[in-house]
């Protein structure tokens, strides 16, 4: 067995816990503009369960960051930057569910945690899971 450090077990986790608001409000955007065409500001509020505050500050942030295009009163876009995060997060999402729903978790115990584990497993796990799920009879596509 491969030993780590608790430090260095401890700064993933850090640095997905970062990441994890991005990949959340980036996949959000792309889940309702894909269901309603555009999104605004409540549209996520109303999704995420958070104020409007915080979305505004959240996206003057994805902003700066290059995810998002947003000004008042208009619609959010996602950049070119901003959906490529927004597939691969979606990509990992699905793995994990289907993966989960493999071993015989509910649908519903499946969809809330694979929303927690998309964030934190490693690319070489969820490179297993799929490669698993790829050998199996369960298709990825619900």
């Amino acid at each position: 067995m491969v030993e780590i450090s608790r430090a260095q077990a401890y700064s993933r986790t850090r640095q997905d816990h970062a990441s994890e608001t991005t990949e959340d409000y980036v996949e959000a955007i792309a889940d309702i503009i894909r269901n309603k065409d555009c999104c605004r500001a409540v549209d996520l509020s109303k999704q995420l369960g958070v104020s409007h505050v915080t979305v505004s500050k959240a996206l003057a942030r994805l902003a700066g960051d290059g995810f998002v295009d947003s000004e008042p009163y208009r619609p959010i876009q996602l950049t070119q930057q901003g959906k490529l995060l927004a597939a691969k997060v979606k990509r990992r999402h699905e793995i994990v569910y289907r993966f989960l729903l493999w071993l015989g978790v509910d649908d519903k115990t499946a969809m809330v945690d694979s929303e927690g584990i998309e964030h934190h497993v490693s690319q070489k796990t969820l490179s297993k899971m799929k490669e698993f799920l790829d050998s199996s009879d369960l298709p990825l596509d619900r």
